[in-house]
């Protein structure tokens, strides 16, 4: 999952699908709830330091933020620490504004079931399986060459889709991948090898599934066999 504070290279969108995953989740509730994510939002995006991961807004400035007074303003935030999603990492004190930090790590268990209602994508890509370390491109000679598209089917499309995203893990591991048929919601593709087929299987389905789902959300499984 997840859990490293959005900063350097990818923060912006790391950022990006924090808020989406807190608005997906706030949707998925009542009123109440709705407004108290929404008001969080707001906080992060007008005053978290991602850098140093804090939050030092005095309450006189939160109350004018959210347009509402001091005493519901203490209350949201107690809600949000009681939930987790909010820590304290400084009292405050004399002249001195209270500093909180953004939990992320509970944000993102706590939104996880409301994921898959904005894409099976951003699910991988929250969850970290879109950039696993054990998938390891080989060493391509030259640029990998677009799929063909002519064919307009749902594989032929995926594939588009998963050359754009990453041209080298295409070349490598999928680009070698043909359609073998489609029973429903059933694909079958074939590898070259029975290794070829183990190894898409164990390291890249989910990202097949994903590429598929994003073209044709009537796939509901990936079956991989050796031509």
């Amino acid at each position: 999952m997840l859990t490293t504070k959005p900063v350097g290279r990818g923060a912006a969108a790391r950022k990006y699908d924090i808020l989406t995953a807190l608005g997906a989740h706030a949707l998925s509730r009542g009123k109440a709830e709705q407004k108290l994510v929404l008001r969080l939002m707001t906080l992060i995006t007008a005053r978290y330091n991602w850098t140093r991961e804090e939050l030092a807004v005095g309450q006189r400035e939160i109350a004018r933020l959210w347009a509402v007074d001091e005493r519901t303003v203490k209350r949201e935030m107690a809600k949000l620490r009681a939930m987790g999603w909010l820590s304290v990492s400084r009292a405050g004190a004399r002249g001195r504004v209270t500093e909180y930090r953004l939990e992320i790590e509970r944000l993102l268990k706590d939104t996880r079931p409301t994921w898959e209602a904005v894409g099976p994508d951003f699910a991988l890509r929250l969850e970290g399986q879109e950039e696993s370390p054990k998938v390891v491109p080989l060493p391509m000679k030259g640029e990998v060459p677009a799929p063909d598209l002519s064919a307009g089917h749902e594989w032929a499309l995926a594939q588009g889709v998963l050359h754009s995203e990453d041209p080298a893990l295409y070349g490598s591991w999928l680009r070698g991948l043909s359609r073998e048929s489609r029973a429903g919601g059933r694909l079958t593709l074939a590898a070259p090898s029975r290794f070829h087929a183990a190894y898409v299987q164990t390291h890249l389905e989910r990202r097949l599934l994903a590429a598929c789902q994003s073209v044709d959300d009537s796939v509901s499984e990936i079956v991989l066999t050796v031509r």
